[in-house]
This record gives C-alpha cells, structure tokens and sequence, in this order.
C-alpha cells in the first residue's frame, strides 16, 4: 500500500525531533536548560533565527557556517538531524501511526542522544535514562508489544545485573570498569524491551564494544587499557533489537 504522506511526515517530524536532540546533545552535559533560552551560535552567541534552523535544509543553505561571524557548524546537526528522520521513517514501516510510534520514537531519540554525548563526554545524564524507565514502564500498560511485568523485570533484572557485573569487576581489579549511567542506561532499555531484550542488549553490545577495542587496539596499539563509553554500544544493540524484534 502506497503510503507516501505518511513517510513524508513521520520523515519531517523526525528532522524536527533531531532538532531538539541537537539541544539536549549540547546542554545537558553542561547542566543548561533544553528549553531556555533560543538557540544560539556556540561562538559568537548571536540567537539562530528561525529561517536558519530548519532541520537539514539550513545547514546546507548556509553552507555549513554560522550567518553572522561565519564559524564552522558541526557536522553533528544534519548528522543527528538525518538519523533522527531515518529512525521515523523506519518505525513508520514497521508500526504505522500507532501509539506504539510514538513511544518507540522516544525511546530511539534518547538512545541517539546518549550516544553522542556517551561518546563525546563519558556520561550518561540521569535526565534521559531516569524518565526513559518511567515511560517505558508506563506504557507497558496500553502498548500491546510487552505487559507491565516484562517491563518491570526487564527495568529490575537489566539494570540489576549489569550492576552485579560492574561490581565483580570492581572487586576483582580494584577499579571502576563500568558507570552508574550505564546501569540506569540498561535499565531504561528493559523497561522498553523487557528481560529478553535487556539480556539481549547486553550480549551484542559487549560483542560491538570488544570489537571497537579490539580494532583499536590493531589500529594504534591502544584500546585494551583505554577507557571507552559502553552507552553507545548498548544504545546502537537496543536499536537493533528494537527492529528486528518488531520485524520479526
């Protein structure tokens, strides 16, 4: 069934959610409010007007720089921006305009987010993987893809046991291998996924994060010993996961 107005708009209401990702990518690590005030150019301070923050469209208009001191843009916008309206137009495919939708593309746009900012600065805020459990949770009751239990095990045995993991690792090096954010993190996936899911998560995304290590390790000699973020592993195996599951 031809369907295009929906891809079109679930496409333009992805861009336009990516957007807004770009915010919550540059201020929460900084503490800063996601709502106050506009958005403005990083190095002269100058507010963005609104023709010049068209998701994807202004990026490439203004050829990448800023309309007033000319600063380069990161490639991080029309990258997030373009992500965001794949992730949409995927879901589409597979749900429709459902609830369903709806939650599913949240749950995907605070993965992207964390893991940019896992990425970028070795956290995970509490803002996004804290509500994430409450939403995951709550829409287990009305979503007819988990039940409430599933969701609840999910959040308690997910975060549960990568604590109990991060824990022996401690006691047995004497150091820190995993953070508080990466628990909270796998919590939130098995709110969403429930315990399969979150086990799930786990496995691949240890599989994707050894891989990572050991490419690194080939590459520069480094990576064994080097402390990479574990949140964009189990982000991209929860996406995956998402899908297939949903395809399946």
């Amino acid at each position: 069934m031809n369907d295009a107005p929906g891809f079109i708009l679930s496409a333009l209401l992805g861009a336009a959610l990516g957007s807004f990702a770009n915010v919550c990518i540059l201020r929460l690590p900084q503490g800063e409010s996601v709502v106050r005030p506009r958005s403005r150019c990083p190095r002269c301070q100058k507010s963005i007007r609104w023709h010049d923050n068209i998701p994807l469209f202004s990026f490439f208009f203004l050829r990448g720089r800023c309309r007033f001191c000319k600063a380069s843009i990161s490639l991080q916008y029309p990258l997030v921006e373009g992500t965001s309206a794949l992730l949409a137009v995927g879901l589409y495919a597979l749900l429709g305009g459902s609830l369903s939708f709806g939650v599913y593309l949240y749950f995907l746009l605070s993965l992207l987010v964390i893991v940019v900012i896992d990425a970028r600065h070795q956290i995970i805020p509490d803002l996004l993987t804290l509500p994430g459990m409450g939403v995951g949770l709550g829409s287990s009751f009305f979503l007819p893809t988990g039940s409430p239990l599933q969701s609840f095990l999910g959040c308690l045995i997910g975060g549960g046991s990568l604590y109990l993991v991060a824990f022996i690792y401690r006691s047995l090096r004497g150091m820190e291998g995993l953070g508080g954010g990466d628990v909270k993190l796998l919590a939130m996936i098995g709110s969403f996924l429930g315990v399969f899911g979150a086990f799930l998560t786990l496995f691949i995304g240890s599989l994707l994060g050894s891989l990572v290590g050991l490419l690194l390790w080939i590459r520069y000699r480094k990576g064994l010993k080097t402390a990479i973020p574990f949140g964009p592993f189990l982000s991209i195996a929860a996406a995956i996961i998402l899908f297939w599951g949903e395809k399946g």
